[in-house]
């Protein structure tokens, strides 16, 4: 496995890109990358030629999360200003807006059929969830804070929420929290099923293999990547690397594989059989806040493709073979 420098826009924002996802493709088109900036835009561009489609605004503050619904058709974008636009990706129409208070909301994913977006709570320790169809709130997922917890921590701030991603099956949701802990949902009976544990710092990454559908990845401040069996509640491994912060992850859609971004301003590639890195790319002069691979099933194209974006402003598109 290898990744191979493709293209590179420069102050593709005029601030921090901190988000960054792939737009699949639809029977009208290829597939189009979306990136969230601190400079309140949303930025829709062309994969390959990075070259840009059209830029949405809407927001009153810098744009920290982006979702795209695997029908290509609608995404979505969070905010700090506690608010998630939901729009036509083709026609940049607003089709819903979602109000989060009484915090900022942070990372979301759409589940695997698209029927609900599931969206970080932020200060609020809580996940809610939309029903795409109505975007009406569904429920509210309260976090409840880890039994291994100090009575000190009972202030919330740790309960803080910063990540989700969704189980293959979309029955379960993992969460990642400013103290570590991951807390794992049934999401149809609404219900917490337990926490795993093993980061002592923010969780700012997670993503379910998509060859394994017990195992879960997650990325931490604490600079390393763990591998847990989400229903045995175990850690399975872990792997480090990275001299600082890893902010961002994804895993390739052949499971093979695992990309991380650092605030050590590097991007690597790991091979999961091994559980090592075996490239480290240095393309961006600043913390990397996303990486993503492009989803599979792309038509007439063979290679794959991984998309880093950057506190530098920057957008970086790599090949992955």
């Amino acid at each position: 496995m290898k990744l191979a420098g493709l293209n590179t826009i420069e102050n593709a924002h005029e601030e921090s890109v901190w988000a960054v996802t792939w737009v699949p493709e639809t029977d009208s088109r290829p597939p189009l990358l979306l990136t969230g900036s601190l400079d309140e835009s949303v930025k829709i561009w062309e994969s390959d030629d990075l070259i840009l489609k059209g830029t949405n605004t809407g927001h009153c503050l810098g744009v920290v999360s982006v979702a795209c619904h695997p029908s290509g058709v609608i995404a979505a974008s969070a905010s700090l200003d506690s608010f998630v636009r939901v729009f036509d990706v083709e026609t940049n129409a607003t089709i819903a807006t979602l109000e989060a208070p009484p915090s900022e909301v942070w990372q979301m994913k759409f589940d695997p059929k698209g029927t609900v977006l599931a969206v970080a709570g932020g200060g609020s320790a809580s996940v809610k969830l939309w029903d795409t169809a109505t975007w009406q709130l569904i429920v509210t997922l309260s976090v409840p804070r880890p039994e291994s917890s100090k009575p000190s921590d009972k202030g919330g701030s740790g309960k803080f929420v910063l990540s989700v991603a969704w189980s293959l099956d979309g029955r379960n949701l993992a969460c990642g929290s400013m103290d570590g802990t991951i807390s794992v949902f049934d999401v149809a009976r609404a219900k917490f099923l337990h926490h795993l544990e093993g980061h002592f710092m923010p969780v700012r990454s997670l993503a379910y293999s998509p060859i394994h559908p017990r195992v879960l990845y997650s990325a931490s401040d604490d600079a390393h990547i763990h591998m847990y069996d989400a229903e045995g509640k175990s850690l399975v491994g872990a792997m480090s690397g990275h001299s600082s912060w890893v902010l961002s992850m994804d895993v390739s859609p052949d499971g093979t594989a695992l990309a991380t971004g650092s605030s050590d301003r590097t991007v690597r590639l790991w091979d999961l059989s091994m559980r090592a890195a075996v490239q480290t790319m240095s393309s961006h002069k600043d913390q990397v806040w996303g990486v993503a691979f492009r989803p599979p099933g792309v038509t007439g194209v063979r290679a794959g493709r991984l998309v880093s974006v950057s506190d530098d402003k920057s957008i970086s598109l790599y090949d992955y073979s």
